[in-house]
């Protein structure tokens, strides 16, 4: 019985929802041989716009409205910053936007608080890796209809 436990948590585990989003993405890349042709191509997906959940300050949380494109750079850049690390894509933005050090600041929670913000996070990181590695499949199956490509394994 602790094996069929421990393969379930092995399976739900970030590393391999990480590793599974990473996949996705590099199979996206790997597929969309033409980036281009993905401009203005919106997703199925994105024709009914509504509300994900409701955030913790009560706005509401939607997709984001744009085309296949925007997708696909986003999610490339999310691998990135995965693969790379959080700091170096910090810094890679901080040289892009031209903001100094100095006024980026940061909030450190209280050292009670910090097994509870740890899991907090770390459930959401696992759901918005899942929906990202979603999104990136979906894009690659839709990118493979606009062109033509048979057996989509949709």
């Amino acid at each position: 019985m602790m094996q069929i436990t421990d393969s379930y948590n092995q399976k739900n585990s970030l590393f391999n929802a990480m590793n599974r989003f990473i996949g996705a993405v590099n199979n996206m890349d790997q597929t969309v041989m033409v980036p281009s042709l993905l401009r203005d191509v919106p997703l199925e997906e994105e024709k009914e716009v509504n509300p994900v959940r409701t955030a913790s300050n009560g706005s509401a949380t939607y997709f984001q409205e744009g085309d296949m494109y925007g997708d696909y750079v986003r999610l490339k850049s999310i691998r990135n910053d995965i693969e790379c690390g959080v700091f170096q894509a910090e810094e890679r933005r901080k040289e892009k936007l031209g903001v100094n050090a100095l006024e980026v600041t940061r909030v450190e929670p209280d050292e009670e608080d910090l097994e509870k913000l740890f899991h907090f996070h770390l459930h959401g990181l696992h759901a918005v890796l899942s929906k990202l590695t979603r999104q990136a499949n979906v894009l690659t199956n839709r990118y493979k209809q606009e062109i033509g490509i048979g057996g989509c394994g949709l």
